[in-house]
C-alpha cells in the first residue's frame, strides 16, 4: 500500500531542542554547564519526565544529593522553553508543503505532559498535526511498543504501512519498523524531503 501518513518525533525533529542551552545561560564557565547535564540532570533522569512522573517530585532526591544545584535542577521544569532554539531548518518549510499536499500528519513525542501546553503554545506550527501523542500523558516512551499502538489508534488504525515515522533516534524508528510502519531516521530537511519525495508523500517543486 502507499504511505500516506506521516508521524513525526518532535524534539531535534520539527524543534531543535537542547537541554544544555539553558545550561550554558546559566553556568559561568561552560565546562561546568556540560558537566551538569552529563552528571546531574541527565536524559536518564528526565526518563521519569517523559514516562510522567512530575518534574518537582523528580527533582527532590536530585536536589537532596545537590543541594547546592538546587535552582538549576528546578530550572529544568521552571525555564523548560529556554531549552529550545526554534524549529530545526528547514522543517517549517517542508511540514508546510506536506500540509498543502494535503497528508495527514501526526507526531509522537517523548515529552513530560507539564510541558506540553507551553510547547505547542510557543510553537504555533505544531497545531498543524491532527493529534500529538505525548509520552508523559501516556505513561509509556518510546521505543516501547505500546506507545507505538496507542499512535496507530489514535491515528484511526491505519494499516502501519501506510505510516512513515521520523524520528532521530535509530532505535525509535527500529521500534515502528517491526509493527510495520515505514521509517526514517531524521539527519536534516533536505534528506527526507527526498525520501518523502521517493515514497510519493511529496511532488517536485
Amino acid at each position: 500500500m502507499a504511505t500516506r501518513i506521516v508521524l513525526f518525533d518532535l524534539g531535534n525533529v520539527v524543534l531543535d531542542w537542547q537541554p544544555l542551552r539553558l545550561y550554558r545561560q546559566r553556568f559561568d564557565d561552560p565546562a561546568e554547564a556540560d558537566r551538569f547535564v552529563a552528571e546531574v540532570c541527565t536524559m536518564d533522569w528526565h526518563k521519569a519526565h517523559d514516562r510522567g512522573v512530575p518534574m518537582a517530585e523528580n527533582a527532590k532526591a536530585l536536589i537532596a544529593a545537590y543541594p547546592h544545584y538546587e535552582g538549576h535542577i528546578r530550572a529544568w521544569g521552571e525555564e523548560w522553553m529556554e531549552t529550545f532554539h526554534g524549529y530545526v531548518p528547514g522543517m517549517p518549510a517542508l511540514i508546510a508543503r506536506l500540509e498543502e499536499a494535503r497528508r495527514p500528519l501526526y507526531a509522537l513525542s517523548n515529552m513530560p505532559a507539564e510541558t506540553v501546553r507551553a510547547t505547542i503554545d510557543g510553537f504555533p506550527m505544531l497545531k498543524v498535526f491532527r493529534d500529538i501523542v505525548v509520552s508523559g500523558l501516556e505513561g509509556v516512551i518510546k521505543p516501547e511498543r505500546e506507545i507505538y499502538d496507542i499512535a496507530l489508534a489514535r491515528m484511526g488504525l491505519p494499516d502501519p504501512d501506510d505510516v512513515l515515522f521520523v524520528d532521530d533516534r535509530e532505535e525509535n524508528v527500529d521500534a515502528a519498523v517491526a509493527i510495520g510502519m515505514k521509517g526514517h531516521v531524521f539527519v536534516s530537511s533536505s534528506v527526507l524531503a527526498e525520501e518523502l519525495l521517493k515514497l510519493g508523500l511529496l511532488s517536485p517543486d
